[in-house]
């Protein structure tokens, strides 16, 4: 049984919330809670190194303290914590001991598990947002860093006829695969895979991830967009929009637009 290591973080301002989560998933750190002062972040005891992460916290000027706990009494935790997630009047997301949610277009049940893509993460939050303004009817779909599926399930949702979802995460693609099955998606295929190369060419592509394997896979993104195609990105902090803006230029995209939500944006590029 695999052991984790919960860290809190607490009097954390609003400013230093995106920036220290950007900073931990660079460092390993696999899921996260947020409140309005306080980041509970974990990570497999296995990939801690305290000096990586005593010196971002001295940089930060912060202070953590440490708890270890078994991988069942995690997923315990997380669940005791997941509320529903409503973004507008668009998508609900909630777990299945919730009571339903009646009030919204689009309503997504999820396993809730470690797996990045809740809907809580303000990425994930400003995605799903803006998703509901393309058109996914009878389109080719790529889920680029599916997380927990939230994403490709919506597409599906919202008329897509072939998703592929790619994760390089083991438990990112149990529970997607989970949560499509709840979802009773039909038309959603689901892969382990590292990079963006599908050798497929889709119509919308949703790629919420992190400025660097966006970076990495810019060129790869392009090449399998479809003429007209649209490109939604995020995981990305405000400070990281003049380096995307200008790597999907390179390749020929054209930039759109870009929202922010807590200190991060969501960017729409079309082909």
């Amino acid at each position: 049984m695999a052991t984790y290591l919960q860290l809190l973080f607490e009097d954390i301002q609003e400013e230093q919330a995106g920036i220290l989560i950007a900073e931990l998933s660079l460092l390993g750190f696999e899921g996260f809670e947020e409140s309005k002062t306080s980041i509970n972040a974990f990570i497999p005891e296995s990939d801690f190194e305290k000096e990586e992460l005593d010196a971002l916290a001295l940089k930060m000027k912060l202070s953590f303290t440490t708890t270890t706990i078994q991988e069942t009494n995690w997923n315990a935790l997380w669940e005791s914590n997941f509320a529903p997630v409503i973004v507008e009047d668009f998508a609900g997301i909630r777990a299945h001991f919730h009571a339903p949610i009646t009030n919204v277009q689009h309503e997504i049940l999820i396993t809730p598990k470690m797996s990045f893509g809740t809907g809580h993460h303000a990425t994930t939050h400003l995605m799903i947002q803006q998703m509901k303004f393309l058109n996914f009817a009878n389109k080719q779909v790529f889920d680029f860093g599916t997380g927990t599926g939230v994403l490709a399930i919506l597409a599906e949702k919202l008329g897509a006829t072939n998703v592929v979802a790619v994760d390089n995460d083991d438990w990112s693609i149990e529970n997607t695969t989970e949560n499509v099955t709840k979802n009773n998606c039909q038309h959603i295929a689901i892969h382990k895979a590292n990079d963006a190369n599908s050798n497929q060419h889709f119509n919308i592509i949703l790629a919420n991830i992190n400025r660097n394997v966006l970076l990495e896979n810019m060129a790869a993104l392009n090449q399998q967009l479809l003429p007209n195609g649209e490109l939604l990105m995020s995981g990305l902090l405000v400070s990281d929009e003049a380096a995307l803006q200008a790597a999907a230029q390179k390749v020929g995209l054209h930039f759109q637009n870009t929202w922010q939500r807590n200190g991060w944006i969501c960017m729409l590029f079309t082909k």
